[in-house]
């Protein structure tokens, strides 16, 4: 039974991914004006359809935090990684956080509003800070999952994750400083979040089904 319920917890890991990467994608692709290459995620949040992608953020970050605890089954025998299911819930929360408050009209959209660069409500301002969590604390869990592939001698596995780590952590600012409307690359903010968030996603995805399969030599 024991085994079940941490395979189970582990499979919502497995899950959470391409269930909320399909769905923004999808929603970004049928949303009037939105242009995917250029707008945040989360501004598929705001106006008619918005609760699509807020239910999205929730449903993803509930299954992460089940994810984490599976992680925390799976490994609490090395004492090296007891911060890294800790860290993965708090990405969940980080999800469920900036589901239940939603974004400002910033970075240019709608497109019938005028220019902010910043958000500008109380619920805007803890949306920014529940997905700080988000694209901090994942790639700190590759770099966790790195070390202790490493010191397992599975260089592979140990480069996978430090390369992601890094990856995520400078197209995140890539991110950031589109968003800013830096010339060259403001038109394509919208591409570098979605890439930091798809490489993120697929590693976490990943690293579910290693643990599923490999469980017992952790």
């Amino acid at each position: 039974m024991r085994n079940n319920l941490t395979k189970t917890l582990l499979f919502c890991g497995v899950i959470a991914t391409p269930i909320f990467i399909i769905t923004f994608l999808i929603g970004g692709f049928i949303r009037p004006d939105y242009l995917s290459l250029r707008h945040p995620i989360s501004s598929l949040s705001i106006g008619k359809n918005g609760w699509i992608q807020s239910l999205n953020f929730i449903v993803s970050g509930i299954l992460i935090l089940a994810f984490s605890l599976g992680m925390d089954r799976a490994i609490r025998n090395s004492e090296k990684m007891r911060w890294a299911p800790r860290l993965i819930a708090l990405v969940g929360m980080g999800l469920v956080g900036a589901g239940i408050c939603t974004s400002d009209p910033i970075y240019g959209y709608p497109m019938n509003l005028p220019l902010r660069l910043s958000q500008f409500t109380i619920h805007g301002h803890l949306h920014d800070f529940f997905s700080i969590f988000v694209f901090i604390c994942q790639p700190l869990t590759c770099f966790k999952f790195g070390r202790l592939f490493a010191s397992r001698n599975k260089n592979a596995w140990a480069s996978y994750c430090y390369i992601n780590g890094i990856a995520m952590l400078v197209i995140f600012a890539l991110a950031g400083a589109a968003f800013k409307q830096t010339p060259v690359i403001l038109e394509w903010a919208g591409l570098f979040q979605r890439l930091c968030i798809i490489l993120g996603g697929i590693w976490m995805s990943s690293i579910a089904a290693h643990l599923i399969l490999n469980r017992e030599k952790f």
